[in-house]
């Protein structure tokens, strides 16, 4: 719960730049017939912003200041029934504390907080897609387990992304009902923090394992350049978040909105924040449009099939595209929901700028991350069919489901899956062909190889949705 805070003053009295000081307490029961156990209680300064509206006449004495409104308090868990919040402006004279601050008339208080219908809704999301997401990671991990290869990077981190994902689903918030955790507001944020930095770096690795530019990847080194300054910018999110949220755990009405230095800093970072937030998206978009280039390369070879097999493979083409495209709208609208979240956690300290979010557009760009992590890890995750030993080495036969590639060199089955990965096209397109039968299982005939064959092979291991 965020409380701000309003003054009234009288005309005439207030000086530039005056500052206010409180001497503010926080206490709490759960009846009303017992005693008050303090919670808080802290002396802070707050800044005047005001401004008086008509001019300072002997006619128009009496009038009020228009006041900004002030950060005053914010408390992580509301757990007890009944709060008491007591305020008090000490005067001293010799230290000039509270002068200059004119007449007080009335000090107004504003209260944000989840309202009853959005806190259902949101408790019942993180209820339901927790263990949907925890079954579907199990079950995805398994399938990679049972293959004869160890898991290659893209595989990984899909994992990585799914763990993340359970993380932040954790319905803790039911908790908080019970228990009076004040480091909720600072969990949350680590907790949206992480996915973040899962989630933008998981979009470069997925987009760098397809571009099929003959470089050896599946190494995590190979975007050290890529996701570094994903790693750095999440860590200083993180010791931005500190500054104010960790203060709070002891002082609920610290605000790093207070001072101007302070302010100063918080609204750079802000406007910082996002600009690079729009840049990781242009990267992104450069990046889509490098796999789109190297595939419209490779279909080349489409007319050399026959009719079917040709629609065939521009159907697996399209749906390709159509998931790359998927990938780039939502990483469009987490972009945009992280910079409105931004302005949004800051607008009431901004003055008449405010920007308001729906928690409709709130709930839904949630529960878009949930299905875009559920179709990932489903579509990726390998098949459990496998095929004998009957096949001769150096195949690369497609089934119903997806590819299965053997090496031409040892005849070692890798195994068919919904989702093949590049680097695997990468390494084995030389030694792989395909026959250009109508069969539904397509057998590779020693006795003749078509070039064309090679040049689609490549393609075809790269082409790995479900069918």
């Amino acid at each position: 719960m965020t409380s701000l805070c309003a003054v009234v003053i009288s005309a005439f009295m207030l000086e530039d730049g005056a500052m206010v000081t409180i001497d503010v307490g926080l206490a709490y029961r759960d009846d009303t017939v017992g005693e008050w156990t303090q919670m808080a209680q802290s002396f802070e300064q707050r800044k005047l912003n005001c401004n008086f509206t008509t001019t300072k006449t002997l006619e128009n004495e009496g009038r009020f200041y228009e006041c900004d409104l002030m950060p005053f308090m914010e408390v992580g868990s509301v757990s007890h029934k009944y709060y008491l919040l007591n305020m008090r402006l000490p005067v001293n004279e010799r230290k000039k504390v509270n002068m200059g601050i004119g007449e007080i008339k009335d000090i107004r208080l504003v209260s944000i907080h989840q309202n009853g219908g959005f806190t259902r809704v949101w408790f019942a999301m993180k209820t339901f897609l927790t263990p949907s997401i925890l079954i579907i990671m199990i079950w995805y991990w398994r399938r990679i387990t049972l293959m004869s290869r160890p898991p290659v990077l893209l595989e990984k981190v899909i994992l990585a992304l799914g763990i993340s994902m359970t993380f932040i689903n954790i319905p803790v918030e039911w908790f908080s009902i019970s228990f009076n955790w004040t480091w909720m507001l600072l969990f949350g944020d680590i907790r949206q923090g992480i996915f973040y930095s899962m989630l933008l770096s998981f979009w470069i690795i997925f987009c760098g394992e397809h571009l099929m530019d003959q470089t050896e990847r599946n190494r995590f080194s190979v975007y050290w350049k890529q996701v570094g300054p994903i790693v750095f910018g999440s860590f200083c999110l993180f010791i931005f978040d500190m500054c104010e949220r960790g203060v709070q755990l002891t002082n609920p009405f610290y605000s790093i909105w207070a001072s101007e230095v302070g302010t100063e800093l918080a609204m750079a970072f802000i406007i910082v924040a996002g600009i690079c937030a729009c840049l990781y998206f242009l990267f992104l978009c450069f990046m889509v449009f490098q796999v789109f280039r190297n595939i419209s390369g490779k279909r080349s070879s489409l007319p050399a099939m026959s009719k079917a097999r040709r629609l065939h493979y521009e159907g697996l083409i399209f749906r390709f595209k159509f998931l790359m495209l998927v990938t780039l709208f939502c990483a469009a609208m987490t972009v945009i929901f992280f910079i409105i979240s931004q302005v949004n956690e800051g607008h009431w300290h901004w003055g008449e700028r405010t920007v308001q979010v729906n928690s409709a557009f709130f709930t839904g760009i949630y529960g878009m991350w949930n299905l875009y992590v559920f179709a990932i890890m489903f579509l990726y995750a390998p098949s459990h069919k496998r095929y004998g030993d009957e096949q001769s080495s150096g195949q690369c036969i497609t089934g119903k489901y997806g590819f299965l590639f053997i090496h031409g060199n040892t005849g070692e089955e890798i195994q068919e899956g919904h989702m093949v990965n590049i680097h695997v096209s990468i390494r084995i397109m030389s030694s792989l062909s395909i026959n250009t039968g109508n069969n539904k299982e397509f057998k590779s005939e020693n006795t003749q190889t078509n070039n064309n064959n090679h040049t689609f092979c490549s393609l075809c291991v790269f082409l790995y949705l479900y069918i």
